[in-house]
């Protein structure tokens, strides 16, 4: 029979039971930072020489960096939470009875400089870039596709100066609208670059903010909307390569041109007479007078919709090189943009911001974006170890995963043990393949009902005195 000291042997010493406890303390404010502390330099949360950040703090920004991330990797947790943790941690290094107040926190989170963000995050998408394999280029390009998409923020002054909300709403009833437009790797999925904007700020003029991240070589994917001549001609004057789908607003006999294949031809664009909205005089000034292009045209097949036919506008002109039916399906892929968007908003919950003024928006946003980065990274090693499509890899459970891993590895009792906890992650990540399934359709229609409130349609203030006057009513005819 067993006793309680055979079973706990190695703790019967007090001085050995001390250091197992010391040894099982958690060394950073949470475990996202003992997960990913390596993926950037130190340094740059360390205290500055000058400024707001030159003195350590209780959240200095170590803390209040690791603490905003994992409050973004827990989505719906409450800054009182993420102070909790922060609070049990301080308690286990020994300092005792801190204040729960929740005002420090986010006063901390204000003070974390952007530029120190956006070089994180600029580091972490080198990271998940550096892991892609050569076989998951196109011909030697690097694929980059953009898009946009549109971010509610909390109803405040300073948010709808800044943003503000859509003109079909009535005032009180909106909320402030932010436009995002981005910049992914379609090998890795990360996102490289980013711009904010307004209701007043066109998508195709906060794109030509991102052209200076494009370097000679590297192939530009988008839908329809960037298909323009500005944008076109403007990134074929860097070397940039790009595949779109050609603008409904153009249309082209495909009996012109020059036969390359069926239903393949070269053309070419000449510079439009009139200056475009949307593009400066200097810039405008600099494009080409003509353009050489490759249409294709190639039939789309959904199970229960009629096919169509889709023509796709490129400025990679060897059909040897690059074959038509190759460019099609490169350009099918080109949905991924709209799952990464949708990872954003959906799994980590970016669609609805919580800070209340513009500058805690931006940082938001960049801490939604790092974390996104974070996974994808994780995702993209652990399809090049073992050999998996990284597009495969769920998001979802590849968030899921890191959660539960992360929290073992930061007690993991030696530096072995963490490696080899991280390697059992990795394999974890590589095995969460998303179901290939060809051909499926399905239906945009819900089976749950909606909640039984209405929609406010009027501002808050006019139905609480609607409802005080009702009230008033029913006292006088009682």
């Amino acid at each position: 029979m067993f006793t309680t000291s055979d079973l706990f042997g190695k703790f019967h010493s007090p001085r050995h039971s001390l250091q197992s406890a010391r040894a099982r303390l958690p060394r950073s404010p949470n475990e996202l930072a003992t997960l990913f502390k390596d993926w950037f330099p130190a340094h740059w949360l360390s205290p500055t020489e000058e400024g707001p950040n030159s003195r350590e703090r209780l959240y200095s920004l170590a803390v209040t960096f690791w603490t905003f991330l994992w409050q973004v990797l827990n989505p719906g947790s409450p800054c009182s939470d993420a102070v909790g943790k922060v609070i049990a941690w301080l308690a286990s290094l020994g300092r005792h009875h801190l204040s729960s107040d929740t005002s420090p926190y986010c006063q901390a989170r204000a003070r974390l400089p952007q530029s120190t963000l956006q070089n994180i995050l600029g580091a972490v998408a080198q990271r998940a870039e550096q892991r892609v394999r050569s076989h998951w280029r196109f011909h030697d390009h690097d694929v980059k596709v953009g898009d946009g998409t549109s971010l509610l923020a909390p109803d405040t002054p300073k948010n709808q100066k800044a943003f503000p909300q859509s003109a079909q709403q009535q005032p009180g009833c909106g909320f402030p609208l932010i436009k995002l437009v981005a910049l992914f790797s379609l090998s890795s999925g990360a996102l490289l670059h980013f711009t904010l904007g307004n209701k007043h700020d066109s998508e195709l003029g906060l794109f030509r903010r991102l052209w200076r991240h494009l370097k000679a070589g590297d192939l530009f994917l988008a839908d329809r909307l960037f298909c323009d001549y500005v944008t076109i001609a403007g990134l074929w004057r860097r070397q940039v390569a790009s595949l779109m789908r050609l603008n409904e607003s153009r249309t082209h006999d495909f009996r012109q041109g020059k036969r390359l294949g069926p239903y393949d031809r070269l053309v070419t664009w000449h510079k439009p007479q009139r200056k475009r909205k949307t593009a400066t005089r200097r810039l405008w000034n600099a494009l080409p007078a003509q353009i050489p292009l490759r249409l294709i045209r190639y039939p789309v097949c959904i199970p229960g919709f009629r096919s169509k036919y889709i023509v796709l506008v490129t400025t990679l002109l060897d059909p040897v090189a690059y074959p038509a039916a190759e460019l099609a399906q490169l350009y099918a892929r080109r949905w991924s943009v709209e799952l990464f968007f949708r990872h954003i908003k959906t799994t980590l919950q970016m669609d609805r911001l919580r800070c209340l003024s513009p500058a805690l928006l931006h940082r938001e946003v960049l801490l939604h974006l790092i974390a996104y980065n974070l996974i994808r990274g994780m995702m993209a090693e652990a399809a090049g170890i073992y050999d998996q499509d990284v597009a495969r890899l769920s998001f979802k459970g590849s968030v899921q995963t890191v959660r539960h891993f992360s929290q073992v590895i930061a007690q993991a009792s030696s530096r072995r043990k963490a490696v080899q906890l991280t390697n059992d992650l990795l394999q974890t990540l590589a095995q969460g393949l998303v179901p290939d399934r060809p051909g499926r359709a399905e239906p945009r229609v819900i089976k749950r009902r909606h909640k039984r409130y209405s929609l406010m349609t009027r501002p808050r203030n006019y139905w609480k005195a609607h409802l005080r006057s009702r009230k008033t009513t029913k006292n006088q005819r009682a």
